[in-house]
């Protein structure tokens, strides 16, 4: 067979499925399930993700974690074992005891390290043996036997109620990114703590974060079925705006290491508010305030949520990160501090696997239930049908979403340019988020690097027709991202002044320009 006949056939046999697809009642063409992307889903060591993921600081667990009994991880497919000892130091060391393999979960947390329970061998954080119980003796021979054997360890730090790791080669660890300098920029803002355990693939519970469409349905009241609220819809907190369907514009940002979802909504016919959503190599989010209503003028608004999705395996995660509370940012006074914690978010119930039918102020961590093995198994399963939130549309893509099934629309376009970063990131395409790469550029920009995250609202009456509107939202959308580009040299206040004199200097020539 030729190669153009071969060409023909392959074509012509595609097009015909692609009409088989649609057919009445034709499931039948479409109940073969291609295999999930492994190159960008699988995360285990020696994999391609995997091994990029572990050239950057992950937060593993929450401080509230580590009691007086070790703290059983598993985090990118590797069992852990996380502690403080007595001395305030951070391990992060393999569960599984070098010598007999033994599970250090069991063991007894010391001065210095902790001791495995079947032998009694003692590791320090770094993973050095510090002890090894010879019998009298026979000292030389298990100094020998000490000097010998190292458990697997991982540097680990604190910041703010997260435990980080870097589980890369050592002579490889980037500076840990503060961003920002400490990752809030008001005055009397605070980053409380919180960790979200996602019954699904990391990737999708990250594709998520770029999908900044989705509020305008599966948050809003039309899609509650009977209106059953889950107590904490955007509808119930004012935030219509999150409902209206966003004008995005996705645009690349810091030489490819990340990516600004720049999103326009009409929040009245007097406001205009645009959203910036920053995503960053390779797990790395920041939101702007989740709870505007978009009704008063706004420039520069700040973090309100920051998160990474970190892989537990293959299909299983966390979302980690800070909710940013108090008056520099939460102008509305919606959020609760005290709902905000491990398995429990101040906002939509239907992020995390269990769901509260109570708020819960101080706990201790013992005396929460388990996370759900099977999220159909949960008391409350009719509720999460009833209202559905984020963790019930991730998880129910699949354990490992597939992507050759879906059939993406023009507004899904930040995720698979997200994808397509990542993916160029990891093959070495996309040179600049390269691990040594990205590093270096961390050390340049002194740890701190800047963010695009930023809530806006223009004082901007509708458009005279449809017309005008729909360009005024998309020149809105793009304008802001480049005063944020430009911006990006100047740090702390001076930049902020930057961008909010820039910002009210575009209002006004858009203002000018449709008086004229």
């Amino acid at each position: 067979m030729s190669t153009t006949q071969d060409q023909f056939e392959r074509s012509s046999s595609a097009a015909a499925g692609a009409v088989k697809k649609l057919i009445p009642y034709g499931g039948y063409f479409t109940n073969n399930v291609p295999g999930h992307d492994p190159e960008l889903t699988e995360v285990g060591p020696g994999t391609p993700a995997g091994e990029y993921l572990r050239r950057f600081w992950h937060p593993v667990c929450m401080t509230l974690e580590l009691t007086d009994t070790p703290r059983f991880l598993k985090i990118m497919g590797e069992e852990l074992v996380c502690f403080r000892d007595g001395s305030g130091a951070i391990g992060l060391l393999h569960a599984h005891c070098v010598h007999r393999g033994a599970s250090l979960e069991y063991g007894k947390i010391e001065q210095h390290g902790i001791s495995c329970c079947y032998h009694g061998m003692v590791f320090d954080v770094d993973g050095a043996c510090l002890r090894v119980p010879f019998p009298e003796g026979e000292e030389e021979e298990g100094e020998r036997y000490r000097c010998s054997i190292r458990q697997g360890a991982y540097k680990a730090l604190e910041r703010h109620g997260l435990v980080f790791a870097y589980m890369g080669p050592p002579d490889e660890e980037p500076p840990f990114p503060d961003w920002e300098g400490n990752f809030t920029v008001a005055e009397g803002d605070e980053l409380v703590p919180y960790s979200n355990f996602q019954h699904a693939n990391w990737l999708q519970v990250q594709d998520n974060s770029a999908d900044n469409y989705h509020t305008m349905a599966l948050h809003a009241k039309r899609q509650v079925t009977g209106e059953h609220y889950q107590g904490t819809t955007f509808d119930e907190v004012g935030a219509a705006s999150m409902e209206v369907p966003p004008d995005m514009q996705f645009v690349p940002i810091h030489g490819g290491r990340g990516l600004a979802c720049s999103g326009a909504r009409r929040s009245d016919d007097d406001h205009m508010y645009i959203r910036v959503q920053h995503q960053v190599l390779p797990n790395f989010s920041l939101h702007a305030y989740t709870s505007e209503d978009g009704h008063a003028k706004k420039l520069f608004g700040r973090f309100h949520m920051i998160r990474w999705t970190v892989p537990v395996d293959d299909v299983n995660s966390k979302m980690i990160g800070w909710r940013v509370m108090g008056p520099g940012i939460d102008t509305r006074g919606i959020g609760d501090k005290s709902m905000v914690g491990y398995e429990t978010i101040d906002f939509l119930e239907g992020q995390v696997a269990m769901r509260r039918p109570e708020r819960f102020g101080q706990y201790k961590l013992e005396d929460l239930p388990p996370i759900p093995a099977d999220h159909r198994a949960r008391a409350n399963y009719k509720e999460c049908q009833y209202a559905p939130g984020d963790y019930e549309a991730i998880i129910s893509q699949r354990p490992i979403a597939v992507h050759a099934l879906e059939n993406p629309t023009k507004f899904d376009a930040g995720l698979y340019v997200f994808r397509k970063l990542l993916r160029d990131a990891i093959r070495g395409t996309n040179p600049a988020a390269g691990p040594q790469q990205f590093a270096q550029w961390l050390r340049d920009s002194g740890g701190t690097p800047n963010s695009y995250c930023s809530g806006n609202v223009f004082e901007l009456p509708v458009g005279r027709t449809r017309e005008e509107e729909v360009t005024l939202r998309r020149y809105l959308a793009k304008q802001v991202v480049l005063i944020l580009t430009e911006s990006d040299t100047i740090k702390g206040q001076a930049r902020t002044d930057f961008v909010k004199q820039k910002l009210e200097a575009l209002q006004q020539d858009v203002l000018a320009r449709r008086m004229a």
